[in-house]
């Protein structure tokens, strides 16, 4: 097994590219990320690049293992074909101490997450939790029976007197954030900008929010569902995801895809409804000093 630390992203997203295609919906996050840094058109935050951990870990067949962090975010991997070599997450692990990298968490396939963590914190002698248990659904065609209510449409920034609030609420029913605006306005405008954030209203009201992301080659991403609990149990966030999941089918992709917190019945429940079907189901986990 070969340990190799890519620094240049260009290189790494033709190095990997295809192997992670071979499981497109799975590998929303690590596809979407080398995408990103490929373009190179954002460097934003995060998507700068420079400071990513990209490594494969390599045999004689190929690609056996990819990886990929993209600060302060988790690491993701993807075992090629799904197939869990324990050396080459022997060899990955080994490679991240000899460099010296900090790893906050890991967020991937259940069964590799686990495989992951249990090494990982042996190595590290530090200790590891479950935070998340997640479940990826993709869709292919919107259920018809899902009733169309109000009318979908982009952010603009005569909207920024509520839409912090509510991506905060996001921030805070999702990952526990504080339920506080943040005082640079840039973050909120920065989505608008980019043309994917998306407005549900009723006679005029917003009521519903969803975000499109990481356009690949024939999947889009959906996320940042949220309704503010005063408009909830009225079907808004159900019409507001039919709807943006039919606008992305019409762009041309061939599936939908979305994380969901498995935790929370009543988004699971909202998405079948739509025509999501499970995938595959994962896991985050939260490392920690032992």
């Amino acid at each position: 097994m070969k340990f190799e630390l890519y620094k240049d992203v260009k290189a790494f997203y033709g190095k990997t590219y295809d192997v992670l295609m071979r499981h497109e919906a799975q590998n929303l996050i690590p596809l979407g990320n080398i995408i990103i840094g490929n373009e190179g058109k954002d460097k934003t935050a995060w998507r700068d690049s420079a400071d990513w951990f990209m490594a494969v870990i390599t045999d004689e067949t190929g690609i056996r293992l990819t990886a990929i962090m993209t600060p302060p975010w988790n690491i993701t991997l993807y075992a090629t074909d799904n197939k869990i070599d324990d050396q080459a997450l022997s060899c990955l692990i080994q490679g991240i101490k000899d460099n010296g990298i900090t790893v906050p968490g890991v967020i991937t396939e259940i069964s590799l997450a686990k495989r992951f963590a249990e090494a990982f914190s042996v190595a590290m002698g530090i200790k590891f939790t479950i935070h998340k248990n997640m479940r990826q659904y993709e869709l292919k065609k919107v259920n018809p029976e899902i009733p169309v209510i109000g009318t979908l449409r982009l952010a603009e920034d005569k909207d920024m007197a509520f839409l912090p609030f509510w991506i905060e609420g996001f921030q805070h029913d999702c990952f526990g954030h504080p339920l506080v605006p943040k005082e640079d306005p840039e973050p909120y405008h920065y989505q608008i900008g980019k043309e994917r954030l998306y407005i549900l209203e009723v006679n005029g009201m917003p009521v519903s929010i969803a975000s499109k992301n990481r356009e690949m080659q024939s999947v889009c991403g959906v996320s940042q569902v949220y309704t503010p609990p005063y408009f909830r149990g009225k079907g808004y966030a159900t019409s507001c995801v039919a709807a943006l999941s039919r606008i992305i089918l019409g762009m041309g992709f061939t599936k939908c895809v979305l994380y969901t917190d498995l935790d929370n019945p009543t988004s699971n429940s909202i998405y079948q409804k739509i025509g999501y079907v499970p995938i595959c189901d994962s896991l985050e986990i939260k490392f920690e000093p032992g």
